[in-house]
Parts: structure tokens; sequence; C-alpha cells
């Protein structure tokens, strides 16, 4: 199985890290117990999966690159680390007491699907962590003022909070809460708006390559001319203009928590 994140999986550890505080946040909506077994969908190089073993919980962890789960493999051996795919995670029914998906539910090809096959192999009164972010947000990032199509691209991948909740309901679940969460200074994972206070970081070519718009051939040209007018407005003093007209209440990320 060949996913796109097996192209960028190379450098992937450069750059993406398992930023504390997300961690927390994880754990906090997640609520495990010491003795339970959870899940880590779409847990890539395995990141999360390793700090929330590491903070004393059970982990598996689930990916569809081979890439993705050699490096994860290589930095724990512990952890059963298993090739899958959230619409077919090959996991026995009700073997998980908990699950986490983080920044991977735009990369599912059915959410229905994905969502019923999490809510069968999640025990009852597990939780289920979705951490995304949302169309409505991500056209409050000022990214879309230097790379719009690239950004437009990425916005239409991304499922809506109302498209979310109606699958989870389609697969099982019924009840829902969610949780803004805004870009921090000190955000450690380098993934799509890491660099919202810190434009700088865009310029980075690993940075560059652990994000997936990035990295995308696709962009290449429009990339290279976002970065350059980028850098004039940082020269200038405009990107502080920039930056302050995308200001919102909406939060840059989301988790979205559901039981079964």
């Amino acid at each position: 199985m060949t996913t796109k994140y097996d192209q960028i999986g190379v450098g992937y550890n450069t750059t993406r890290k398992a930023d504390p505080f997300l961690t927390q946040k994880l754990v906090e909506h997640l609520q495990p117990k010491k003795n339970g077994n959870y899940l880590d969908m779409g847990c890539g190089t395995g990141n999360y999966t390793i700090a929330l073993q590491e903070k004393g919980y059970q982990m598996t962890g689930v990916d569809p690159s081979t890439t993705m789960l050699e490096q994860a493999k290589l930095k724990n051996g512990a952890i059963d680390w298993k090739q899958g795919l959230a619409e077919n995670t090959e996991l026995p029914s009700q073997s998980v007491d908990g699950i986490v998906a983080f920044l991977t539910i735009r990369h599912w090809t059915d959410l229905e699907k994905g969502f019923s096959e999490l809510f069968r192999v999640l025990k009852p009164n597990g939780n289920l962590v979705v951490f995304t972010s949302t169309p409505k947000q991500m056209k409050g990032y000022w990214l879309c003022h230097y790379f719009p199509e690239m950004m437009t691209a990425s916005i239409e991948q991304m499922p809506s909070l109302e498209a979310v909740k109606k699958a989870m309901e389609q697969g099982g679940f019924k009840q829902f809460k969610t949780d803004p969460y805004a870009i921090r200074p000190d955000l450690e994972d380098k993934f799509l708006y890491s660099g919202k206070h810190n434009p700088e970081l865009y310029f980075d070519s690993q940075i560059q390559q652990g994000i997936s718009s990035f990295s995308a051939l696709a962009y290449q040209t429009e990339v290279a001319h976002g970065l350059s007018h980028l850098r004039e407005d940082i020269s200038s003093g405009k990107i502080n203009e920039i930056v302050k007209s995308y200001d919102n209440q909406l939060g840059d990320y989301l988790f979205i928590i559901t039981r079964k």
C-alpha cells in the first residue's frame, strides 16, 4: 500500500514531534486508564503514540504508510505497530479502550466507514478524540493571502465540523463536544499553521517537507512566489498588517470528542 506519506515520510521526524501541550490535551479528552489499551489511528511515525505510551498508557499505532511505520518501529519497538486504514483496521471488535486520531481524517476515503470501523473496535464507554481543522477555521489562516491555490485545495480536502458529526452519528456515535485550539508560540509540532506567530518557519525546507500541502509538487510555483512575497512583507513590516487582518475567534484547530 503506497501513500503520499511514503514520499514525505522520509524526513518527517525532523520537524514533526509530539507537542507537550497537545499531548496533555489528548490525555485530558481521552481520559485513559493505566490498564487500558489505546489506539492511535493514523499514527504516522508514532510521535503522539510514543508520547502517550511514555505517560504510562498501552498503545497500538495503525497507519497506511509503510514508510511512516518503519520509522515508528525504529523509535519504539515495544509498541504494536500495524498497517491499516481507518476504514479497515483489521483489529478485533471492542478491543481498544479509547482512540485518538491526530490530523488524519482528511486522508480517509470514507468518513462514515472510518467512524463505523472505529466504533466497532472501541469498547463501550470508550472515548474517540479527533484533532483536526475545519474549512471555516482554515479560511482564517493568513497563509491564504500568500498561497491561495494551495490553501484552497487543502480546505477542499478538509471535512466540515457538520460533516464529521454526521459521519460520527452514522457510524454509531451519539454524543459530541468540541474544544478549539489556537496555535501557541511554543508549538513544537511543525504542522501547517505552526508558523502563525513566526512566518520565518515557512522558509525552512525541512519544515516545508514535513507539511503535505507545501511538499505537494502541484503547488511548487505558487509556493516559491508566495514565499518571495512573504519575504518582502516581512522585510517591510507589512506582514503585521496581513496577520492582523486574519484575526478571528474560531481557533485554528479543533478537538472533537465523542464516546461509544
